[in-house]
This record gives C-alpha cells, structure tokens and sequence, in this order.
C-alpha cells in the first residue's frame, strides 16, 4: 500500500478512536446517573466503535520495520528463519543487513519480498537519515532478491553472472513462488544489477571499504561475498550455511574449492546467507563436512553401480541430525553432486 494510502488510513482510524472515546466516556456519565435502556444501547454501540476502531488501526497500520540487532559497530542484521519461503513468513527465511560508513549505508540483500524490503528500509531509517549508495545482491535466489524493488534500483551490485541468471531463470522463479505465497509477492520486480563485479570490487561509504568477491560456480553460479575491513565481519551469502542445511544450486566440487580459499579471509566473524553468526573460520566447518560426505557418498554409490534414485535415498543420511531442514533438501543436494560427479568416470 502506498505512503499516502496509509495516511489516509491511519487519520480514518485515528478519527474513529477519537469519536469512539468521546461516545464512550458520555456513556459512563449517563450510566451513572442512571441504567435506562437507551443509555445501555448507547454504552453498546460505544463499545463496538472502541472495537471496530482497534481493528482498523491494526489493519491499515504501515508494516514495522524489521528487527535487527548491532553486531559489530555500523554493522546490522535481521536474522532470517529457517524455513522454506511461505506465505504465512512473506519470504524472510534469509538473513539481510546494513553497512553505515562516514558517509553512506551499504545493504547486503533485500529479503524475499517487497514487504520485507520495505520492512528493512524501515529499519536502516530508524538507524540512519544517510544515503543508500549500494544494494548488494549475493546470488539470484528469491530469498535474498525480491525484496530489490523496496530499494532505488539503479544502485544495485552484483556477480557478473547475475543478469544472465536472472533474464534465464527470474521469471520462473517469481511464477513458481507466487503460486505458493500468492499476493505476497505482488510487487515483486525481476531487477538485474547496473554494477558487476568480475573478480574484486572496492565500496567506499566514507571512511569504511566493503570488498566485494565474485566466485566460481559453488552454491550457485552468482555467488559474491562482502567483507568489511573496518571490523572484519564476513557477509558469506549463501557460500556459508550454519544449521541450515547447505543447498547446492552451482557445484559440489566448486564450493569445496571455495571454502579452502574463502577461510583464509581475515574475518573475526561471518554473517552467513542462512543461520545464526559465527566465528570465522571455525563456521565452515559444519558445511565443509556435510559437503564432503556428500562426496564421499556419491563416489561410493558411483563407483558400485548404483542408481541416482539410490544416491537421493542414502547419500548424507549420517549428517541428518545435524541440519535443520535435511529432509527438504539432502535428496536435492544428492541429487545435484551424484549428477556431477557421474561425469569424473567419464561417458
């Protein structure tokens, strides 16, 4: 609803309490003096606008922002939940966040919906009056983008193989999830990025750098992580999982790759795409030995002979415990590695 719409309505809402209030207190003056039935209907009607006016303020009431907590200084957070995107949770199952410099705010991805995306806005407002200079997207998942068009859209940072996943697969994801979540996703704009990044890119928001990494393929093909130098928080996207199961969307034996690389960044912390923060490096451990059972298992399964429907039924089972959301999507997972590493024997 727009800006205006909800003024409208908040002074509609407004007016109904204060009429309501002014009903109300005649009628317990009356009520006083004496218990005729006309004063009884008044002191009824009077309690059904008190009522009916509580409900229209709650109905009509601009969205909140979205609660976030301060985890290094200039450095926000809202903490999604690990679910799947859903109507009842309008998309906010990733975490997003917000970098304030000297100068600028920085926002490392927009959430699951346009709701979400105007929700974190909220937020950074209730925090900072400074300009938004950068929207940075960590990969194409709808979790983590479709909250873009909450933000300016001409400010938007991403992998350089951002736009093209998007022209490929945008669309289909947006018709996909709207069939699940419905007007949710209403508002929701497909929006590529007007910056790339191909290797390493510097932000500046005054006074405090980001750096920006593209990756090879991993947990997807669009990966990009941000580091900010001033207190050496890690904003991992989706290369880091912490009790929520890690997804591969790119390559098994990419994002192994990665993390060997990726522990080496001089981070006291990471903030990853899904789960709570975590001490850096000692977060990777968790995904690094779920990705390599993984592994493990399909060259296992590979090497006998077996099926890929095998491989979807057995592959990680040992690692159920320790994730949240295994069952969603260890069958995926085993699935994605069997298929690629089925290629390492050869056709």
């Amino acid at each position: 609803m727009p800006p205006t719409s909800h003024a409208c309505a908040g002074g509609v809402a407004a007016l109904w309490r204060w009429a309501a209030v002014r009903i109300f207190a005649h009628a317990r003056r009356a009520w006083k003096r004496r218990h005729s039935g006309t004063t009884i209907v008044f002191f009824a009607v009077a309690m059904l606008i008190a009522t009916a006016s509580q409900r229209l303020a709650a109905a009509v009431a601009p969205d909140g922002p979205l609660p976030v907590r301060e985890v290094a200084q200039g450095v926000f957070v809202h903490f999604g939940v690990n679910e799947l995107m859903t109507a009842e949770n309008e998309g906010a199952t990733a975490n997003v966040a917000f970098v304030i410099g000297d100068d600028a705010v920085a926002v490392i991805d927009t959430g699951g919906s346009v709701r979400e995306g105007r929700r974190l806005l909220a937020a950074i407002r209730n925090v900072s009056v400074k300009p938004i200079r950068y929207v940075i997207n960590t990969h194409a998942h709808p979790d983590h983008i479709f909250g873009n068009a909450a933000f300016a859209t001409d400010n938007i940072v991403g992998h350089r193989n951002l736009p093209r996943a998007l022209a490929l697969r945008g669309q289909h994801y947006l018709d996909a999830f709207q069939r699940s979540m419905g007007a949710a996703l209403d508002e929701v704009k497909i929006i590529a990025p007007q910056q790339l990044v191909f290797d390493e890119v510097k932000l500046d928001l005054g006074n405090r750098v980001l750096v920006l990494r593209a990756w090879a393929a991993a947990h997807s093909d669009t990966d990009l992580t941000v580091f900010d130098d001033a207190t050496q928080t890690l904003f991992g996207g989706d290369l880091v999982f912490l009790r929520h199961i890690p997804v591969i969307d790119g390559s098994l034996r990419g994002w192994l790759a990665a993390i060997d690389t990726l522990s080496g960044i001089p981070a006291r912390r990471v903030v990853p795409g899904h789960g709570p923060m975590g001490e850096w490096p000692l977060a990777l451990a968790g995904e690094r030995r779920y990705l390599e059972r993984l592994m493990q298992d399909c060259r296992a399964l590979i090497a006998s002979g077996a099926s890929l429907a095998e491989a979807a039924a057995t592959t990680g089972a040992s690692q159920k415990l320790q994730w949240e959301l295994f069952e969603e999507y260890n069958a995926r997972n085993a699935t994605a590695a069997f298929a690629e590493l089925e290629w390492e024997q050869g056709p």
